[in-house]
């Protein structure tokens, strides 16, 4: 007899249907999958079989094909246990197969019958709603993160028997519900790391904050102990909460790596992702045999943080200089290509020197030579996609003890939610969201500069040896602070400060020599 159930498969972050058909006839007992497997999907079929026996299932001796379509799709990962299951059970007429033509199943098996928990459960449901499927059953360890999808009514099992249950009297399935508005309301910086714990570095506060407001690329340069890491920590609590769009583009990036944290149906937090500076070039942008999501998409919709700046491998710094320009990462195999997010604001920190003490020359142990091969490691194409860097002084011990209310994460970050309201109202219905994101042609559009203000980047740009690209920087860092101040166009102040945050000269001389 045949039968045929829904499920899903991965390719990158998004996931297509696949339909699992099972047919059972007369011939040698054997089970057989085909349709292009992996070795996870063909070994599939012992731990179905196994499964059912401790169910108290046992298969007939005879010649059972399990097929998932399409064929010319490879498929991989254990998810695909739980539908050749029903599949097979359908054939065997233990449950009745006419119900199973709106339901999408997935899940892994053990061999015990119990459901294991699979990654990619959001992006699986994702694809069935889009399918026009009205319910899905899935481990109910992932039944909550499915359950943000109200659109499609998701159900979780625990155990192979209770699927059978289900599928034979599915009065008695209970949807697992979400509410996402309540999720969404508790999220808040509370009790995490507030820049009122910091003391002094004025300048390099306010850099944050515009970096923030616009999701602006930031340099920090400073010797060690002065705070780059203290602030850049806290730069994430001066962003504006996630809506319950980028909250299920943070949540189904991190379900498809495998990364969301147990019993967590939704990511109400913006991501900080700080990898230590010996990643490869893969863990940081993306790969592998069958490629995964690096360090840059799982920053998307916060901060990636690259301290020791200098110290990464050269050649996975590199790396990020399209996805940083494109926001996102396309990575090509022979099986295809897959595509992930990259929307993510980089914050680096690094010392002017090996030493970390220039340009204090009683402390500086430093040739020049030495220095200029340390900031040699960064180079120009990559320092010019950062739009911020700014000098971070060191602290004296006065401005280390004195005792004073510095300005919160929570007054900073009511500043940066408006400018980004501002930002939300200027680029209605375009795909540039913040400043930061702005091409060459929409920075012309949206940020139109008058004489004075023509005349002042003009002379940057020829005293300061600007590239194009470090123009259009200036210029989207500059349109930042003037949403900051509540102006309508951008300003000569607001270019001035703009410019100041291009690369130190100390770091340029470094460079002439």
């Amino acid at each position: 007899m045949f039968s045929n159930v829904q499920s899903a498969a991965l390719n990158g972050l998004e996931a297509y249907m696949v339909r699992v058909e099972a047919d059972i006839s007369d011939g040698m007992p054997q089970l057989l999958m085909v349709g292009y497997l992996s070795s996870e999907v063909r070994e599939a079929g012992d731990r179905v079989r196994t499964a059912l026996r401790n169910t108290g299932i046992a298969l007939p001796p005879k010649r059972i094909t399990v097929n998932l379509a399409p064929a010319g799709i490879r498929k991989a990962g254990s998810r695909f246990d739980l539908p050749v299951a029903a599949a097979i059970l359908a054939s065997l007429e233990k449950i009745p197969g006419q119900g199973l033509e709106d339901v999408m199943l997935a899940g892994e098996l053990s061999l015990s019958g119990q459901v294991l928990p699979v990654p990619g459960i959001l992006a699986l449901v994702e694809a069935a709603r889009d399918a026009g499927i009205r319910r899905c059953i899935v481990p109910d360890k992932n039944a909550a993160e499915g359950a943000v999808l109200e659109e499609v009514e998701v159900i979780g099992v625990s155990s192979l028997a209770e699927l059978i249950e289900i599928l034979r009297h599915p009065e008695k399935a209970v949807r697992v519900r979400v509410d996402t508005t309540e999720l969404l309301r508790e999220q808040n910086f509370s009790g995490g790391e507030d820049f009122a714990e910091v003391n002094g570095q004025a300048s390099v506060r306010r850099a944050a904050e515009i970096a923030a407001a616009g999701m602006h690329n930031l340099l920090m340069i400073g010797p060690p102990g002065s705070g780059k890491t203290m602030i850049a920590r806290r730069i994430a609590g001066i962003l504006p909460a996630v809506s319950l769009q980028e909250s299920l583009e943070i949540t189904k990036l991190y379900s498809v790596a495998g990364l969301l944290p147990e019993q967590t149906s939704l990511m109400v937090k913006r991501p900080f992702r700080s990898p230590h500076h010996t990643v490869t070039p893969e863990a940081l942008a993306g790969g592998g045999r069958v490629p995964a999501p690096g360090e840059i998409s799982l920053s998307s919709g916060g901060i990636l943080f690259l301290d020791e700046f200098p110290e990464f491998r050269r050649n996975a710094l590199e790396i990020l200089r399209q996805p940083l320009e494109d926001r996102r990462v396309c990575i090509s195999r022979t099986a295809g290509t897959y595509v992930f997010p990259a929307k993510c604001m980089l914050v680096a920190a690094m010392n002017p020197c090996p030493c970390g003490y220039y340009p204090d020359r009683g402390r500086c142990t430093c040739t020049e030579e030495e220095a200029a091969r340390y900031l040699g490691r960064i180079s120009r194409p990559l320092l010019d996609r950062i739009d911020i860097c700014t000098e971070v002084p060191e602290i004296s011990y006065e401005e280390l003890t004195e005792k004073r209310k510095n300005e919160s994460s929570w007054e900073i970050r009511r500043r940066v939610e408006r400018a980004h309201e501002m930002q939300k109202d200027r680029f209605l219905g375009m795909p540039s969201a913040f400043n930061a994101y702005l091409s060459g042609k929409e920075v012309e559009k949206y940020c139109p500069l008058g004489k004075k203000e023509q005349k002042l980047i003009k002379n940057a740009f020829v005293k300061l040896n600007l590239s194009g690209r470090a123009y259009y920087k200036i210029i989207k860092t500059a349109r930042t602070i003037a949403d900051l101040e509540g102006e309508a166009r951008i300003l000569e102040q607001h270019l001035l400060e703009a410019v100041h945050y291009r690369i130190p000269d100390y770091t340029c001389r470094r460079r002439s020599l």
